[in-house]
């Protein structure tokens, strides 16, 4: 690309170890590449945006003006998969007269975004951002604009086989290191995608029904666009770039914000145990929602999920968006009785509102269902909003269905409620800024369990979907081969999902009887934090297999997790994250010499084994099978007994 009639400007990363090249090329547009070392991660690629009378809103007449400056802070998580975060870059600022463009560049990751100029509003027709990587890199992706918006099965391809596709886009570039494309603090705007070129890739934004990208206020300031850059595939979910970019906490005091875990009502009408519409299979009864909550109680399991409790369920509840009342229970469903019980027995009730899509209806029973579910002391809500598009016509990742998300989120907040939604749109970090937004689904969740997801995809998603944040992929199932759902794992698979799959809310998704004959292995559920001092990926390769390690907040004790596809493995686990001067004892459970994912998926051992800093554990991994180990000080003995 000619630039040589604007001055081109270079910005390294605090360590160097990157640098990103800019300048002012043909058609006035900013340009942009990105280096490690000498090595060209993206070719020189453009920034263009134009409103809908097909004005370009990021053209630079004149030479802007241009300054570099540093940060660097470290800030503390409520709760997370990291207790301190370091917030390092250097950052270089390009003015023009209609348009700021800020590129921050850290030393694994480069964010970059645009503000536009002036008064009044932009009417958005498309985004055109190019990231030209190399031709022949191999992408993993998922298909947007789609009926089942995130919920897919990820696939490999070269660029040329990417339709259109959401991000996180992971990327495998010719010399084996890897980029993960995205993008942070995404608020009022439509999520961007990313299509092939000729060149390479570029963003696309979801359209609103008009097939415009929305309006936006001036001044405005865009999501920022992310790029992580990583030697192995691992070390992708080291970077915190997304978090980073988005604002410290609106929210002062977050004591109120707590991580939990969750067993439900849920699981029992996929495997047709009950249903979610009234009648005499219905499973939100107040006499299961007492048995649920003294089950919890003797597992250790701090929280109850109920779905299906309120009006609005009955017939084709899909096109019922209009019908659900979050006000009203079935009468089989005391919820006065139901919640008193639960605050008595120390189990926090996880309330749940669907909305078949129907934003319209949700919004106008809220903030009154919020402060309805709080009048019972429910601190908890999962959202749901299963339908294509919603009733606007809109996708839910459209800057509608944007605007409405965090609308929930704060209105939430102001109540002091926790969020887990399902079917949202796709996490962009803004958990820092609003940690009560706790989780997410968008995933193809257990949920689809017994035939639509294989045993790879769990080995796909923490180079892919986790690289988004939290996600509630609803582990914990361990009658796998019982119920007319066929789960494709192992129980030592779902013990390690709880290490390898981030979620602050974590569910325990099982009917309660199924843990009766496995109380040992289910130990290990009741114990595993879900927040973290600290993470360690340990070793991983896209869609084969996945190593963890995690050290409890407050405490001394690590739990690792490890999953494979559908190939059985031996892998050896490195233990140079412990402390060098401890002993620990390490519980493992692993699958047993005879499990297999089809045959025999809830064979697992348990053994214990004393280790430390520089030992090594050399674990088998049954076919669609994976491992979770606990590893504890020596001095508090050797290690848990189930009780």
């Amino acid at each position: 690309m000619d630039a040589s009639h604007k001055q081109t400007q270079t910005l390294h990363s605090p360590n160097s170890s990157l640098s990103v090249k800019t300048g002012v090329g043909e058609n006035n547009l900013v340009w942009y590449s990105l280096h490690k070392g000498d090595t060209q991660l993206i070719s020189a690629s453009t920034l263009s945006l134009q409103d809908t009378s097909e004005n370009e809103l990021l053209t630079f007449i004149n030479t802007p003006q241009h300054d570099q400056s540093n940060f660097d802070e470290t800030w503390e998580q409520p709760w997370g998969e990291q207790r301190l975060i370091r917030n390092n870059y250097n950052q270089l600022t390009l003015r023009g007269d209609k348009a700021t463009i800020t590129f921050r560049l850290f030393d694994d990751s480069l964010g970059f975004r645009y503000s536009l100029h002036g008064e009044g509003s932009a009417h958005i027709q498309q985004e055109a951002i190019e990231f030209n990587v190399p031709s022949d890199s191999q992408a993993w992706w998922i298909p947007a604009l789609g009926h089942n918006h995130y919920e897919h099965q990820y696939v490999k391809t070269p660029l040329t086989g990417i339709d259109t596709a959401h991000t996180p886009l992971t990327l495998e570039l010719p010399d084996t290191s890897f980029l993960a494309i995205h993008e942070a603090a995404l608020y009022n705007y439509g999520a961007m995608n990313i299509i092939p070129t000729e060149k390479g890739l570029r963003s696309n934004l979801t359209p609103l029904v008009d097939m415009t990208a929305g309006e936006v206020p001036l001044p405005f300031d865009a999501p920022w666009r992310t790029v992580i850059f990583s030697e192995t595939a691992a070390g992708l979910g080291t970077s915190k770039i997304m978090l980073n970019l988005n604002e410290p906490s609106k929210i002062a005091d977050t004591s109120w914000i707590q991580p939990a875990k969750f067993m439900g009502i849920w699981w029992a009408m996929f495997i047709n145990y009950y249903t979610w519409e009234s009648g005499p299979k219905h499973g939100a009864t107040t006499a299961n929602a007492l048995r649920y909550i003294n089950a919890a109680k003797d597992l250790g399991i701090s929280g109850l999920l109920i779905e299906g409790w309120n009006e609005g369920w009955d017939g084709d509840w899909l096109q019922n968006g209009d019908k659900m009342n979050h006000m009203l229970p079935y009468a089989d469903f005391d919820i006065r009785t139901v919640t008193a019980y639960a605050q008595s027995q120390g189990i926090d009730i996880i309330g749940h509102h669907e909305t078949c899509g129907n934003v319209g209806h949700y919004e106008y029973e809220l903030p009154e269902a919020y402060d309805y579910y709080r009048h019972f002391g429910v601190r908890y809500i999962k959202t749901g909003y299963v339908a294509p598009r919603m009733t606007s016509g809109d996708f839910h990742s459209s800057q509608t269905g944007v605007r409405h998300y965090q609308k929930t989120v704060e209105m939430a907040a102001e109540r002091k409620i926790m969020l887990d939604i399902h079917e949202p749109v796709k996490g962009t970090g803004i958990e820092r800024t609003w940690p009560n937004l706790m989780t997410r689904e968008g995933v193809m969740g257990q949920e689809y369990e017994g035939g639509a997801i294989d045993p790879q995809h769990t080995a796909v998603l923490p180079f892919t979907r986790l690289l988004a944040g939290p996600l509630d992929y609803t582990p914990g199932l361990f009658n796998l081969s019982g119920t007319i759902r066929k789960v494709q794992t192992t129980i030592a698979k779902q013990l390690a999902f709880y290490v390898t799959m981030y979620s602050p809310l974590q569910m325990v998704a099982d009917l309660p009887e199924h843990y009766d004959d496995h109380l040992e292995a289910f130990r290990f559920i009741r114990d595993v934090p879900t927040t973290w001092e600290t993470t360690v990926p340990l070793d991983g390769v896209i869609g084969d297999y996945y190593v963890v390690a995690r050290k409890e907040r407050g405490d001394e004790d690590w739990f690792v997790g490890g999953v494979t596809d559908e190939n059985e493995r031996t892998l050896t686990i490195n233990l140079d994250f412990l402390n060098h001067h401890q002993s620990y004892n390490a519980t493992i459970y692993r699958d047993g010499d005879d499990a297999h994912w089809q045959e025999k998926p809830e064979s697992y051992q348990i053994d214990k084994q004393v280790v430390g800093h520089g030992d090594s554990l050399t674990i088998r991994l049954a076919a669609g099978g994976g491992f979770a180990i606990r590893i504890s000080p020596a001095h508090r003995g050797p290690g848990p007994q189930y009780s």
